[in-house]
């Protein structure tokens, strides 16, 4: 499918491609594959068969060229719906691992991986978080040494999305022990190679289906051509692509809280309680409209944030901001929302409480909270 430009109508129509594709697709099975803790393979050949992988790539990468907004859609719409363990899937293999490859690879590379990610053939993973290090990146302990006319890696990666499906992974190395920041490179690993391992599947509180691995590397031998970008410029590249992980969290937080609050919507307005609807009380009516008020001042901040994004300006204090401002409203929205449902509300078999338990790992990955009020005071006042 070839997209034209970002007309309302055109982009209308996508959504329902994408609600169609959910409904048929997701909605049946996903409570099975939450209780199973991953989605099945086979899906995302059915994403990359429905165009609903890396849709803004170059055509000559296998994508449809479309404008931000339509991969946006896909993480908005899938995340609204709650199925949020699919949403961090799809976002970290689209919209984090294509773009580095994208913007960061050698043709040989791009030809490589790119098309085989939009068919779904290969999927992606970012392998950064090590045991101990958490958002400290400077910090990681795999290393990478020269090794003949390539690269010995050793190490080991947690909290690694989509670790079990993955079929190449984006691994940040140390390459040089001595040189701190600079001393870090980023490396394509295929995940068929000797020395590599998958470790278990990790139990989380929520996204249960969004598969997240331990990953080790047992001197696996690397090719020269596995470099991605410059030689020690690791720990930039990370920088420079952060904007968009970042973008991309709000992308869900927004949706999500949206869709928590339509199904409140539609409870309190059913719900009965001492002979009127829930809905009919004050302060349930003062609820919702505080709910409603802080997603609306949100997502005019985030779609500033989308323009800045699509103008090459949005920078990493301003795409800190922007996280740290979208998963907040988040948790508070969701947790105002489960309230309104009364112990119904604490129920697995209430939506709402996965929305509850699936929020809350917003406020922890792309850089903690805290780290995100770090580098925005950074911005304001140095260090």
């Amino acid at each position: 499918m070839a997209f034209a430009d970002t007309n309302s109508a055109e982009l209308a129509s996508w959504r329902d491609t994408v609600i169609r594709f959910l409904a048929d697709e997701v909605e049946p099975h996903y409570e099975k594959w939450e209780k199973a803790g991953i989605v099945p393979r086979e899906l995302y050949g059915k994403l990359g068969a429905a165009g609903l992988l890396c849709v803004d790539l170059p055509e000559e990468y296998g994508g449809s060229a479309a404008p931000l907004a339509f991969s946006f859609a896909i993480a908005e719409e899938s995340a609204r719906l709650g199925y949020m363990s699919l949403t961090s899937n799809m976002m970290m293999h689209s919209d984090i691992v294509a773009p580095y490859i994208l913007h960061l690879g050698t043709q040989t590379q791009k030809q490589k991986y790119l098309p085989r990610m939009a068919s779904g053939e290969c999927f992606g993973a970012l392998a950064m978080t090590e045991p101990g290090t958490g958002s400290d990146l400077q910090a990681i302990r795999t290393s990478a040494v020269p090794d003949g006319d390539g690269w010995r890696l050793n190490g080991s990666k947690t909290f690694i999305t989509n670790g079990q499906h993955a079929g190449v992974v984006i691994v940040a190395a140390k390459t040089d022990t001595k040189a701190g920041a600079k001393g870090m490179t980023l490396f394509l690993v295929d995940t068929e190679l000797p020395g590599f391992r998958r470790g278990r599947n990790l139990e989380k509180i929520g996204m249960h289906a969004a598969d997240t691995s331990e990953l080790f590397f047992d001197d696996v031998r690397l090719g020269s051509d596995a470099v991605l970008g410059r030689i020690g410029g690791g720990f930039g590249h990370l920088i420079d692509e952060l904007p968009r992980e970042r973008l991309m969290l709000a992308v869900a937080a927004v949706a999500h809280a949206e869709g928590a609050l339509q199904r409140t919507i539609e409870y309190v307005t059913s719900r009965k309680a001492f002979g009127q609807t829930v809905a009919s009380f004050q302060n349930t009516r003062f609820e919702l409209a505080k709910v409603k008020t802080d997603i609306e001042t949100t997502r005019a901040f985030y779609e500033k944030c989308c323009r800045l994004y699509e103008e090459g300006k949005l920078d990493v204090p301003t795409a800190a901001v922007l996280k740290l401002a979208s998963s907040e409203m988040e948790g508070r929205v969701v947790d105002a929302c489960l309230q309104l449902f009364g112990g119904y509300g604490y129920m697995a078999e209430y939506p709402i409480s996965r929305y509850w338990t699936d929020a809350r790992v917003q406020r922890i990955y792309g850089g903690t909270n805290e780290i995100m009020k770090e580098v925005i005071a950074r911005s304001l006042v140095g260090r």
